[in-house]
């Protein structure tokens, strides 16, 4: 079996904002719908008790009109570098993935810019994992597409 490093996702990026606005744009409801999923994915329901504790539940509807259901729980909040959650998965009705992962947000400021590192943790397999980096990756390719949209 891989070794939990291999089951770890991390990506890095850039945005050209600042730290406050990226968190913001993380953080709610109204913004998530607008660049939440990978790309041709819209998110009809997007449910968040944000707050330490609190739970979040979003179904990613697919081009083709599947439901991808995500939810879990906020572990931590520190407003604006932080973030974690639990994430599990349900792609089909009764199918879940069986396994709760956790995701770790950061949000470092850089010179008026947020580099964002978005920490996924552990999944089953190396596969998996690959899924998920590009699902990842074509949401915050869509975030940044987001961010530039926004006057600041």
């Amino acid at each position: 079996m891989p070794s939990s490093t291999d089951r770890t996702l991390v990506l890095t990026r850039l945005l050209v904002a600042p730290r406050s606005l990226v968190f913001r744009v993380w953080t709610q409801p109204g913004h998530l719908a607008r660049w939440w999923g990978p790309d041709g994915f819209t998110l009809p329901t997007c449910e968040m008790d944000f707050r330490a504790g609190g739970a979040y539940r979003f179904c990613m509807r697919a081009p083709d009109g599947s439901d991808h259901w995500v939810w879990g729980e906020y572990r931590e909040i520190v407003e604006p570098e932080r973030l974690v959650f639990t994430w599990e998965r349900e792609d089909e009705p009764g199918l879940r993935h069986g396994l709760k992962n956790l995701v770790t947000v950061t949000f470092a400021e850089e010179d008026g810019q947020t580099r964002l590192t978005l920490h996924h943790e552990t999944f089953q397999t190396v596969a998996d994992r690959d899924d998920h980096n590009d699902g990842w990756t074509q949401c915050l390719n869509r975030l940044i597409s987001h961010i530039a949209q926004i006057p600041t």
